[in-house]
């Protein structure tokens, strides 16, 4: 089972197929981590809330 590398909560398959880059095993961020966001190649703080 997928992982997030930042907060450890599980993500789906087909969630780390489409944002996991090829290099890595699990996605470094996800949906779950409500201070990180992918920026590209990296992860970063997020500069605002994320409420919806």
């Amino acid at each position: 089972m997928p992982t997030c590398q930042n907060c450890e909560s599980f993500v789906t398959t087909q969630y780390a197929k489409v944002f996991t880059p090829p290099s890595e095993e699990e996605p470094r961020v996800c949906p779950h981590c409500p201070d990180k966001l992918r920026d590209g190649a990296t992860v970063r703080e997020a500069r605002s809330t994320r409420n919806g």
